[in-house]
């Protein structure tokens, strides 16, 4: 290959614009979402709840994890049910909203402990990869983006598709009524620009999320492992 001697003609793949138009799945989008808080007056837990309103009225199917009852990282087992019932959910999902408070400028280990129990790949499989997500985070005073700075770096990390669109809601106890519901404000129509965001990514990619994530070094690494076993065969 001209000008490029470090490339693997083989794993090198021009990108194809007719991979991008698969027929559309015609089940309804998937979405999984997460909160990040145990208080029985939780605010990330009512503004998800209202998400999952605006994503069902969107034409989603959705499901939020409980947290309760989730062990801290390395202190169980992965069998443990409340890790399992979090590991299916995300792969159950095609896109996730991920929803904190912001604690001491950071967001909760509620939620961090959340991300860290989906691993980055189970054999094969990688449980987060090629799926959208959209962040949002509830504040106890003026606005704030800690948390959702963290939340986009955590969603790149789990290789993710993280939409540009993203929610702060500042001086959270005083946005929400006392049965839960959000009030109207330019707070709760942000919510609703993320959600419908959110499902137009999703739409747009859940068919080909496979193919966007297809990687020239996966590639070659599949290559040369492919190379080493029928050159293994024939020497046996």
């Amino acid at each position: 290959m001209q000008d490029l001697p470090n490339i693997n003609d083989e794993a090198f793949v021009h990108p194809d614009p007719g991979s991008l138009h698969h027929p559309m799945p015609t089940h309804h989008p998937r979405i999984l979402l997460l909160y990040g808080s145990l208080r029985e007056r939780s605010f990330s837990r009512f503004a998800t709840v209202e998400a999952a309103r605006l994503l069902q009225t969107f034409g989603a199917e959705t499901r939020i994890f409980d947290p309760a009852g989730l062990p801290l990282p390395d202190d169980a087992p992965a069998t443990h049910e409340k890790v399992q019932e979090l590991r299916e959910l995300s792969a159950w999902s095609e896109g996730q909203v991920w929803c904190s408070p912001e604690r001491h400028g950071a967001m909760t280990g509620i939620m961090k402990a959340q991300i860290d129990w989906i691993p980055l790949s189970i054999g094969a499989v990688r449980p987060t990869q090629g799926k959208t997500l959209a962040i949002m985070q509830v504040c106890g005073g003026s606005q704030s983006f800690n948390a959702v700075n963290q939340l986009r770096v955590l969603g790149r990390w789990m290789r993710m598709i993280t939409i540009p669109n993203q929610s702060s809601v500042a001086k959270a106890y005083e946005q929400f009524d006392e049965a839960g519901r959000m009030k109207p404000s330019p707070y709760y129509d942000r919510i609703v620009d993320v959600m419908e965001e959110l499902m137009k990514f999703t739409l747009l990619t859940r068919g080909v999320s496979g193919y966007l994530t297809d990687r020239y070094s996966e590639r070659k690494e599949a290559a040369e492992t492919l190379a080493k076993r029928m050159s293994l065969d024939r020497a046996l």
